[in-house]
């Protein structure tokens, strides 16, 4: 098992930065990390993505350029670095986690968050 807890969200104007946190309990080792998004009145989307040893990521067209994914598995934390947001940036971030499988879509993970508010203001 494990258990996600995002932290770090909160009310921004526009191109500036906030940096989420996810802290993991539990199994952590071998796991693949993601951040996903969901407006309200959408789907829940597929932000970034990091492999265990961190030398892979992955982003949504969206966001590459100015959001960034790490993690510090001593730490078992991973952040989010989000920069230049756009009120269209605004969502309930979720952390996610998974241990098998490739993907970058909500079902390809197994452990969730509850989540972090982000609301850009324009």
């Amino acid at each position: 098992q494990v258990q996600l807890v995002e932290s770090g969200g909160g009310l921004v104007q526009a191109g500036g930065s906030l940096r989420l946190s996810c802290a993991a309990s539990g199994r952590t080792s071998g796991s693949t990390m993601a951040w996903f998004r969901q407006a309200p009145g959408k789907e829940r989307e597929f932000v970034a993505a990091i492999n265990w040893s961190g030398g892979s990521t992955y982003y949504a067209d969206s966001v590459k350029g100015r959001f960034t994914i790490s993690r510090d598995n001593a730490r078992n934390t991973v952040y989010l670095q989000m920069n230049s947001l756009k009120p269209e940036d605004t969502a309930v971030y979720y952390c996610a986690a998974r241990f098998s499988g490739r993907g970058y879509r909500s079902y390809d993970y197994n452990y969730w968050g509850q989540g972090t508010q982000v609301t850009v203001s324009s």
